[in-house]
C-alpha cells in the first residue's frame, strides 16, 4: 500500500515496488473497510507505479500465498477471484497487461535482486528458467489463464520437471 504522492517520488528515486498480485484478491473483500476510501486509492497500485516510470517486482509471497505463478499472472491481470468475481475486476484501472505482469514477474523480479544480466529474460546466455505451457500464453483468454496446464519446467537450464501424461 502506497501513499498517491510517493508514488512518483518512488519512481524518482529507483525504488523498487516489490508486490504480490494474488494479495489484492485475497484482500479485496476487506481491504476497504480495513484500509478507508483514501488509503485504497494508492493500495495494490501496479499499474500507478509503472504510469509513474516505477520499478515493478511481481512474486507470490510464498507460503503467505501459493507459489504458483500462473495464480499470480491472472491476478494481476484480471484483479478477481477465481470464480471471476467481481465483474471486471476490483480496482480495474489497476489492472496490468499480461506483457507488463510477465515483464515484472521476469526481468523486474531479476532486476530488483541484481541479477538482470543473467536472468529474467529468454537470451542466449541468460539462465534459462522457463516453463513450457500447453497453449501459448499471450492468446489465452485471461479468464482461462489458472487453467494452463504446465508440461515442463527447466530451472538454471537442467530439466526439474516434466508432465506425465
Amino acid at each position: 500500500m502506497l501513499r498517491l504522492r510517493d508514488i512518483e517520488r518512488l519512481a524518482r528515486l529507483g525504488v523498487i515496488a516489490s508486490m504480490q498480485p494474488t494479495h489484492a484478491t485475497s484482500d479485496m473483500p476487506w481491504a476497504q473497510d480495513r484500509l478507508g476510501e483514501a488509503r485504497l486509492a494508492g493500495a495494490y497500485a501496479w499499474r500507478k507505479v509503472l504510469a509513474a516510470g516505477g520499478r515493478l517486482a511481481l512474486g507470490s509471497d510464498f507460503p503467505v500465498e501459493s507459489a504458483d505463478p500462473r495464480l499470480g499472472l491472472y491476478a494481476a491481470v484480471t484483479r478477481q477471484d477465481l470464480a471471476g468475481q467481481p465483474p471486471g475486476g476490483w480496482l480495474p484501472n489497476e489492472r496490468l497487461s499480461l506483457a507488463d505482469a510477465i515483464a515484472a514477474w521476469t526481468s523486474g523480479a531479476a532486476y530488483a535482486e541484481h541479477m538482470e544480466q543473467r536472468k529474467g529474460r529468454l537470451e542466449v546466455g541468460m539462465l534459462a528458467d522457463i516453463a513450457v505451457l500447453d497453449r501459448d500464453l499471450r492468446t489465452t483468454p485471461s479468464s482461462e489463464i489458472v487453467s494452463i496446464k504446465v508440461e515442463a519446467t527447466a530451472v538454471g537450464g537442467r530439466l526439474v520437471y516434466e508432465a506425465r501424461e
